[in-house]
């Protein structure tokens, strides 16, 4: 089978899965399949790239115009990440997904100087949301602030609509990405009257003997996981150890895939995450995947990640990108599109239950639309339960809204400071 094979980060070798050399529609891929974090990098990027080959395979591309990827190994490592970044920029690269908080906040100033749009989709810096002082970044339909209020909305439902006198403890990668839910949770706590805990788990997570013990010593009320990669499936088998009970163990989304708990065998039953997306393998896109990509010989990967959790999330990710390219093209009348232009697409971007249906993927995501005052989304996200026995994660709620009260009030002071900081003055790009 043909796999696309990922670039050093200093050497540029195009993977180009589109003929013509006239014109193209350029994404960079910046992937991790090697490193601690490859298990998560690997479905995601598998995800994100099957879906552009299926446009270029079933389609001729996005509006007549072939896609071309460029993929490009970073090993979640922020220097690499930047290294990707420099050396793809110049290809014609219309928004780039890096999937790292560490190199998001390194590229936002880049991407700004060089009118390239960013799409952390989950991640990266929350007040990125505020499009009018980010103009060129977009984290929908959801970001960590909204995950930590969406964890504490589905706990106080759990608890009669109180948290009054509950304990919290946050583990938490010890990493720009782990520690982005604290101010919130921080804020949610003096609000809701929880007390908050955290706990830092140093990279990449193997090690979580002595936070665990702590766990087991003072026995709080529930636990709120920002884990990545092999941190995930430490925690949760350490959690099977002390016999903290799952149901009482919430991961955000990045810490809700299958790898992370199969290692811990039928102990992970019960564990419940986040997600920002719903899971459904027999969703139509996914035969469109398996005949047009998958069963040519096409595929990123071997095909085994088809449906799974985190290949999803990268599919639904590209969707999101293709999307704005044709509302791009619609919206400037030409085809061959540039990353200014772009911009203008993510930022008139509208996701519809309607239209989620049309692409195969009925009610993948929330509802949303994108303006030049919310780069964000609905923030809406669900949580979900680990079914050991059958060996699926199963929605436990619908999607539930966070508290904007908060977040907005959050959103509003960071991005204000960040502003100030670096000399923007807010408002909409022209």
């Amino acid at each position: 089978m043909t796999k696309h094979r990922p670039l050093a980060a200093a050497a540029l070798c195009a993977a180009t899965l589109a003929g013509p050399a006239m014109a193209e529609l350029v994404i960079p891929d910046l992937s991790y399949r090697t490193g601690p974090y490859a298990a998560g990098g690997i479905p995601f990027s598998d995800g994100y790239q099957d879906y552009f080959t299926l446009l270029n395979e079933r389609d001729g591309g996005i509006g007549g115009e072939p896609i071309r990827l460029i993929e490009c190994e970073t090993g979640y490592n922020t220097e690499k990440g930047v290294e990707c970044y420099e050396s793809t920029k110049g290809e014609g690269a219309l928004v780039y997904q890096p999937l790292s908080t560490g190199i998001t906040y390194q590229l936002i100033p880049k991407t700004a100087a060089d009118g390239i749009p960013l799409h952390t989709m989950g991640y990266g810096r929350t007040s990125a949301s505020n499009g009018e002082v980010f103009n060129n970044v977009f984290n929908y339909p959801a970001n960590y602030w909204d995950a930590a209020s969406v964890a504490i909305n589905h706990l106080l439902e759990q608890n009669g609509g109180s948290l009054e006198g509950k304990t919290i403890a946050l583990l938490y990668h010890n990493s720009a990405y782990g520690k982005e839910p604290i101010r919130t949770l921080e804020e949610l706590s003096e609000k809701h009257g929880f007390t908050l805990t955290t706990l830092a788990v140093e990279p990449p997570g193997q090690e979580q003997k002595s936070q665990w013990l702590q766990i087991r010593r003072e026995r709080p009320d529930y636990v709120i996981m920002w884990g990545w990669g092999v941190m995930n499936q430490a925690a949760i088998q350490e959690a099977a150890n002390v016999r903290y009970p799952m149901d009482q163990f919430i991961g955000n989304w990045w810490a809700g895939a299958e790898h992370d708990v199969a290692p811990a065998g039928a102990a992970a039953d019960g564990y419940l995450s986040l997600n920002m997306n719903t899971i459904n393998p027999e969703a139509p896109i996914f035969d469109e995947i398996r005949t047009n990509v998958i069963d040519k010989g096409k595929g990123a990967g071997d095909g085994s990640n088809v449906g799974n959790v985190l290949y999803t999330r990268g599919m639904y990710a590209a969707m999101l990108a293709a999307e704005a390219i044709a509302k791009a093209q619609e919206i400037h009348g030409v085809t061959e599109i540039t990353a200014a232009q772009m911009r203008d697409g993510m930022e008139a971007l509208e996701m519809t239950n309607a239209r989620m249906e049309e692409l195969g993927a009925p009610e993948i995501g929330p509802e949303f639309s994108i303006s030049c005052q919310n780069h964000g989304g609905s923030g809406e996200g669900l949580v979900q339960r680990w079914n050991a026995a059958d060996g699926v994660f199963e929605p436990v709620t619908g999607f539930i809204a966070p508290d904007n009260e908060v977040i907005d009030a959050l959103i509003a002071e960071d991005s204000a400071a960040y502003a100030a900081e670096s000399g923007i003055e807010p408002g909409c790009a022209e």
